[in-house]
């Protein structure tokens, strides 16, 4: 009993060690991987070569072109009402009395700014939307959509990266949902979204939830009873913009989100001239990414049903990102010891998360 009692406090000891300093130090390291571009390469890109007053005039010029009273009163007006999909169905596995198949479907709506539409559809990948489905077909279970970070989308990893099989095991299926420009809707390179024109991310994120609603409509029209969305990192944001948007996503989970494209350009040092200058800069970012902002809309998903989940130490995207969303949506914020990339703690949100999804009954009961 004695060395039993040993071991587990050792074990807590080396937990509590990792996401003290092995967890903000790794999150430091992918940031700087991330975001790594050299001078010269920020100075030749047409955005970020921008001065100070250049700045302040494009920024101002795309929040006109986006910011219509419509847009946030019926959001369909611009992210689009989804359509019936038939998508390609294509076998991967069979696990027990799960069925692990691979989506694709047609995803070719046209930018919003005209102007944008041949170098934004010029990817041939980023025209066919994908998902890859965990499902127990010979029972009408709830669906949650797990939806990747930045520099992700790769199948492969994210059946890692998520507790998939204990999910599954506790009655939902799930489905993997590739973001535009990423795994195989990219070209291998840095993905093209988000970018460094706020155009095409406000276009990204467009064809994001457009893309989530059609599989959403799917998922339901096939006989899945509630459906969900959970998010990281990017993944996260994407999620929390879906919950004020979609008007049938059940459940919403914000993983260790960005909350505000703003708040990160800013702490990773993205705006340039005096301090009044960033500051400025920081607002008209904020006013140019509001019709695919979070905050630009009160949650539609039903507010008994969201919660957000955050990494104590998390050097990514802090805590107060996560902290904003909450606040937004007046949801529980679940917090864990580990960071962003290291997630240690980070099971007792996911026993949360199942927990308020039987509670409010998506979930007969969690285990």
């Amino acid at each position: 009993m004695v060395r039993c009692h040993a071991v587990f406090m050792v074990g807590n000891l080396a937990r509590a060690l990792t996401a003290r300093t092995l967890a903000p130090a790794l999150d430091h390291a992918i940031s700087r991987f991330a975001l790594s571009r050299s001078a010269a390469s920020r100075a030749r890109s047409p955005s970020e070569g921008l001065g100070p007053r250049e700045r302040r005039d494009a920024l101002e010029a795309i929040a006109a072109l986006y910011d219509r009273p419509e847009h946030f009163d019926a959001p369909h007006t611009f992210f689009g009402t989804p359509t019936p999909i038939v998508p390609t169905l294509d076998p991967v596995r069979r696990v027990g009395s799960i069925e692990v198949e691979d989506l694709s479907w047609p995803s070719a709506r046209e930018t919003f700014v005209a102007e944008l539409d041949p170098p934004y559809r010029a990817p041939v990948e980023n025209r066919t939307a994908r998902a890859r489905l965990f499902r127990d077909k010979s029972a009408r279970r709830p669906t949650l959509i797990l939806i990747h970070g930045y520099l992700s989308g790769h199948h492969a990893i994210e059946e890692r990266a998520w507790p998939i099989a204990a999910l599954n095991a506790r009655g939902l299926d799930i489905a993997l949902f590739v973001l535009p420009f990423h795994g195989l809707r990219g070209s291998g390179r840095r993905p093209l979204f988000p970018g460094s024109d706020p155009r095409f991310t406000v276009e990204g994120f467009r064809q994001a939830i457009f893309d989530l609603g059609s599989l959403v409509r799917l998922l339901r029209d096939e006989g899945s009873p509630h459906v969900g969305a959970m998010g990281m990192s990017l993944g996260g944001y994407t999620t929390a913009l879906a919950a004020t948007t979609l008007p049938d996503l059940d459940f919403a989970i914000p993983f260790v989100p960005l909350a505000s494209i703003a708040d990160f350009a800013r702490d990773n040092g993205r705006l340039v001239g005096t301090a009044e200058e960033r500051n400025e800069q920081h607002r008209l970012l904020e006013e140019a990414h509001r019709i695919v902002s979070p905050f630009g809309r009160p949650p539609r998903t039903p507010r008994e049903r969201l919660l957000v989940l955050a990494g104590e130490r998390d050097r990514v995207t802090p805590i107060r990102h996560a902290e904003r969303i909450a606040k937004h949506f007046d949801a529980p914020l679940v917090r864990f010891s580990g960071g962003h990339v290291l997630q240690v703690g980070r099971s007792e949100g996911f026993r949360e998360m199942l927990r308020m999804l039987a509670r409010t009954g998506v979930l007969q009961k969690a285990k």
